[in-house]
């Protein structure tokens, strides 16, 4: 019972301290939850965000509608300008140390619909998960703090309420992931602050794993290959531009190999403004030399 009474004292200490720093995001479907990172300015997930404004429910009820500072799509971020009026931007912890067994506190209010705390252990670090666009996330905190749908976007805190992480993806079992509040995340989201919205070459395609694409291909009589398989593109995008089709299978990037998506993205992300990227595709059975400009 005494254990009990520390797990309540501490769930209402940090409820005072923090409660008033969360928000809801979105309305009716695709809610989500935020954070007050300083004066008119609040931190979520940008996977939350649907066009250019967002309702923001703050804790004492009062809604209010934001504006895009900034998205990382890739980094499934976004800052929105919003009046805070005088709700407290939460605290960020000072050390970057957050280890196994290290015990959390998760907060959310799901589209504004009330404030929800939950205690859990970080159960492993370094973790990764696919964002919204695909590419990987890694660096992540897992924990057993458990989440209402609508609680991505909120924090998980230590015992004083300091910021450890921003939740954002459910992995099912009873484990959650966050995206750690270290140097890294707080570089990003005072550039995000700012406006400076990351901007990272790609392709303008939808792409199916190799297992998916060798699968297809013997369905339609094709030899097995290796590659990623186009199940979309974006006309007006620069593989569509170059004549990329769906498909098509994108066998070798700048004469790299591809064996997984991730492949794909660490040759992109090496890539300047400007740059052209030879691709190797296979079209039917029939292979080509694909040039994409990214002027």
């Amino acid at each position: 019972m005494a254990l009990l009474m520390e797990v309540r004292e501490a769930i209402t200490s940090v409820t005072g301290s923090v409660g008033p720093s969360l928000v809801g995001v979105g309305q009716r479907w695709g809610v989500g939850s935020g954070v007050v990172l300083e004066a008119g300015k609040v931190l979520t997930n940008a996977h939350n965000i649907r066009g250019d404004e967002v309702q923001v429910t703050f804790a004492d009820g009062r809604t209010a509608t934001g504006t895009i500072a900034g998205v990382d799509a890739d980094g499934d971020l976004a800052v929105v300008n919003v009046d805070t009026k005088d709700a407290p931007p939460i605290a960020w912890a000072e050390s970057d140390d957050v280890g196994v067994g290290t015990p959390v506190l998760a907060l959310a209010n799901p589209g504004g619909r009330g404030l929800r705390v939950t205690v859990g252990l970080v159960t492993g670090t370094e973790r990764s998960f696919r964002g919204p666009r695909g590419r990987r996330i890694t660096g992540s905190i897992e924990h057993t703090a458990p989440l209402l749908p609508g609680s991505s976007g909120g924090p998980i805190v230590d015992e004083d309420g300091r910021l450890l992480g921003l939740n954002t993806n459910r992995i099912g079992e009873g484990f959650y992931l966050a995206i750690p509040a270290d140097s890294s995340l707080r570089e990003r989201v005072t550039a995000l602050s700012r406006g400076e919205t990351p901007t990272r070459p790609r392709l303008g395609v939808a792409i199916a794993p190799p297992h998916v694409a060798r699968h297809l291909r013997r369905a339609v009589g094709l030899s097995d290959a290796d590659g990623l398989l186009v199940r979309g593109v974006d006309e007006d995008g620069p593989a569509g531009k170059a004549g990329i089709r769906e498909g098509d299978l994108i066998t070798a990037a700048a004469g790299k190999p591809l064996g997984d998506p991730d492949e794909l993205h660490a040759v992109l992300d090496k890539l300047k403004s400007g740059a052209t990227l030879t691709l190797t595709v296979l079209r039917g059975s029939e292979e080509r030399q694909v040039t994409v400009s990214f002027a």
